[in-house]
């Protein structure tokens, strides 16, 4: 009999896993999953990532478990560990999702790749979620979504025939032992399959109805956005499962303008979105690191600026909203689109800091980094993707916009509460007289604004537009946008039909 190795990685489920599936079909098996030291001490990871995943380890051993099999975790270099687990346990093939992620992992599995050739063991790669490997062009990309996303899931085995590696089984070591970043925000979301359930079905039957208008606010998203987005990242469910289980809530829903059906709808197209960012990092692996619009190169790598950045990680810019986002991603592993929006907004341009190590930074803080998304996203709000609008949010509007009353900021900064209510976003304005009087013990610590707002996002435009206007960084726009620029479609707004496979109903743009 055949015997195949099964390596989870980011597809932490037995549910529509094609992975699982085609090896049990091919034989026996042995589940396994790999504790990879260098991407780990990468800085990009932090422990609130390795902690989410042992949770939903722990979910899938359960699982595993009840059709008959072991889910092994094994620590080291993944070639080391591969080499190791065949000298002692031969095997035919591995089986694994194609991942997209980090660029560490890029490069894990084009060594994994070579180590197979070399033992000659086949790597079969089944697709994960709507993102395609080797498509270097967008205009077919949509229907192939389309056509995944609808297709029927991949079935559960009812049983697995397993085989037991001849290796030593040892604890998975803590986050300490393996030098992780040790951030650990104490409200952040738990791992596993069960939970994603859970915040899935909560979100489907109750919270969709705030979705639209809902998502942009810090003080409604927390519960307005689905929350599911740490569990599509792992994989404890997959794109195709949500997306499906959403079009069918829409298909069942009997008023088709309801707030529900809108939100269900509105869902369904940040699905679309969710698999169209990490394409562009499938298709350009150092984007990771790399300008994706080569002409936007030394636009700010060398003016990098360590006091606007300590200013902006330790959440004392000086601007509230800011400074309150800062404080509550550190304390839920969470903040929403538009607050992360204008925190990239505000480091790339009244602080000027270059997209890479603040992107670091906001991967081990956002429990949710999905490299595909947050590098593009990074860039797109930094202005170095060329072929977007550049998107400059205000922190003082935006914090009248979606907090006027500055109940968001006096959540998550304690020593504004007692500020009055005109000067709760800009408190460096009160006057002397009335600080005295704010508070009775002593008047409350304010930090004014690091630079100056107007003074220094103006100088920032004047740098990036003088840039953009460049001939030959305007000449190179198009190759830029053939590769990684969407292609928008008509929004389909038909109720699909209970019981047939549903269509896509994106609606491409990221609207708020």
């Amino acid at each position: 009999m055949a015997k195949s190795v099964v390596w989870f990685k980011k597809d932490l489920r037995i549910h529509d896993n094609a992975a699982l599936a085609k090896a049990a079909e091919a034989g026996a098996v042995c589940c396994i999953y790999i504790v990879e030291p260098s991407i780990w001490q990468g800085p990009d990871a932090s422990k609130q990532h390795y902690d989410f995943i042992l949770e939903s380890l722990r979910d899938l051993y359960v699982a595993l478990k009840k059709l008959g099999a072991t889910l092994h975790v094994l620590t080291g270099e993944a070639c080391d560990v591969l080499e190791r687990l065949h000298a002692h346990t031969p095997f035919d093939a591995i089986y694994s999702h194609q991942e997209t992620g980090n660029y560490a992992s890029f490069m894990r599995d084009l060594a994994v790749k070579g180590w197979c050739k070399n033992k000659n063991i086949a790597w079969h790669e089944p697709i994960q979620s709507g993102v395609f490997r080797g498509r270097l062009d967008r205009d077919d990309w949509q229907r192939l979504w389309t056509q995944h996303t609808s297709q029927s899931q991949t079935p559960t085995p009812e049983r697995l025939v397993s085989f037991q590696p001849l290796v030593e089984q040892v604890k998975p070591p803590t986050a300490e032992q393996l030098a992780i970043d040790l951030l650990d925000p104490p409200s952040r979301q738990r791992g596993g399959r069960s939970q994603a359930m859970y915040v899935l079905d909560d979100f489907i039957n109750n919270r969709s109805e705030s979705y639209r208008g809902g998502i942009s606010s810090p003080l409604s998203a927390p519960t307005a956005c689905s929350r599911i987005s740490p569990y599509l990242t792992h994989g404890c469910v997959s794109v195709r499962e949500v997306y499906q289980r959403v079009m069918y809530a829409i298909a069942d829903e009997t008023q088709e303008d309801s707030r529900r059906a809108k939100g269900l709808r509105s869902m369904v197209s940040r699905l679309y979105w969710h698999c169209h960012f990490i394409q562009k990092l499938e298709c350009e692996p150092e984007l990771e690191f790399q300008n994706m619009h080569r002409g936007y190169d030394g636009l700010r790598e060398n003016d990098w600026n360590a006091k606007h950045f300590d200013a902006l990680s330790e959440g004392r810019t000086g601007w509230p909203i800011v400074d309150a986002c800062v404080a509550m991603l550190k304390h839920t592993g969470w903040i929403n689109f538009r607050m992360r929006a204008m925190l990239v907004s505000t480091a790339a341009y009244p602080l000027w800091l270059h997209w890479k190590p603040v992107g670091n930074w906001l991967a081990r803080h956002f429990l949710d980094y999905e490299p595909g998304i947050h590098w593009s996203q990074m860039q797109m709000q930094s202005g170095t993707t060329g072929i977007n609008i550049p998107r400059i949010y205000n922190p003082i509007k935006q914090a009248q916009d979606h907090d006027p009353r500055g109940v968001f900021v006096r959540k998550w900064l304690p020593e504004l509460r007692q500020v009055p209510d005109p000067w709760v976003f800009e408190p460096w304005k009160i006057p002397d007289d009335l600080i005295r009087t704010v508070s009775k013990v002593s008047p409350p610590k304010i930090n004014a604004p690091i630079v100056d707002l107007e003074m220094s996002t103006r100088a920032a435009k004047q740098k990036l537009f003088e840039r953009r206007g460049r001939p030959e960084v305007s000449a190179e726009k198009s190759a830029v946008l053939n590769k990684h620029g969407s292609r928008k479609r008509p929004v389909l707004r038909n109720k699909p039909k209970s019981g047939t496979a549903p269509p896509v109903s994106p609606q491409h743009t990221l609207d708020f």
